[in-house]
């Protein structure tokens, strides 16, 4: 699906990458104990061990996520958009000794997957660099076992496209309606990639309204067990500074679902 969104996303993150942006950098400094604690697995409600589980990092190249998850002795598949995030990943399966398989291609076609495939479908920061989430979700729903875990970190759709800029002096000025597919663009923050080194075209994202996020998840079948927004906690940040901003205005949810299509079916819920 090579539209002019996965051109752009494509090439976007390509560029981060060659430029060793914060996401591109692989973990290599994991023990079993700090994997665990860098997933946080116990905060989410993710129990037990994983060895042997099927993991699918989705568009989730970089060598991050799929490090631990392999260190946890989890049969890890990473599937991203850029080729050379997919090398981090490899790269950081070499250095720990386990083996990953690496599928690039787009998150709004998981085709290439068969029915059930993963017990864990782990999916970071991404989803609002599609114009339509349920895209996505369909696809998730195919893949992941009844009673496997959809891991979703993504925008908090009431702040998408906001950022420390907009302090007006008195707060953070809303100004974008609240409507899914609003465009919304903004510089990388300068802890991104050194920017006196490399100008990457900024992100195109669009916004994911909560309604959207939350009843297409359950539309597919999709139980929620965990919600978290995510935020700074820097009392003394100035305001106008990227800690104070994400203090008053979380930027980020995360989200734990579990696929239990026939629990909703005869709860006559799943339209």
């Amino acid at each position: 699906m090579k539209d002019d969104v996965y051109l752009y996303n494509h090439a976007r993150w390509e560029a981060l990458a060659q430029a060793n942006a914060l996401f591109t950098r692989p973990r290599l400094d994991l023990d079993r104990e700090s994997a665990r604690d860098y997933l946080a697995l116990d905060r989410l409600g993710i129990a037990g061990e994983l060895t042997g589980k099927k993991v699918l990092c989705l568009a989730s190249g970089g060598g991050q996520q799929s490090a631990a998850f392999g260190l946890l002795g989890a049969v890890v598949t990473v599937f991203d958009i850029s080729a050379s995030q997919l090398e981090r990943d490899r790269a950081a399966a070499e250095h720990y000794g386990y083996e990953a398989s690496l599928v690039q291609g787009d998150m709004r076609d998981l085709s290439c997957f068969d029915n059930d495939s993963f017990d864990i479908v782990w999916h970071p920061y991404s989803l609002t660099f599609v114009p339509d989430a349920r895209d996505v979700f369909r696809e998730v729903s195919r893949i992941v076992k009844t009673g496997g875990i959809y891991h979703l970190m993504c925008a908090n759709p009431f702040f998408a496209g906001l950022t420390h800029q907009a302090w007006n002096g008195e707060g953070y000025l809303l100004n974008l309606p609240y409507e899914d597919g609003t465009i919304t663009s903004y510089p990388d923050q300068e802890w991104v990639y050194d920017q006196s080194r490399a100008k990457i075209q900024e992100p195109v994202e669009y916004r994911q309204t909560l309604s959207r996020i939350m009843n297409g998840l359950i539309r597919e079948g999709f139980i929620l067990t965990y919600i978290d927004e995510i935020k700074g906690n820097d009392p003394e940040a100035l305001p106008g500074s990227w800690g104070h901003f994400t203090d008053v205005a979380p930027p980020w949810l995360e989200y734990t679902w579990l696929y239990l299509p026939n629990v909703l079916k005869n709860a006559g819920t799943a339209g």
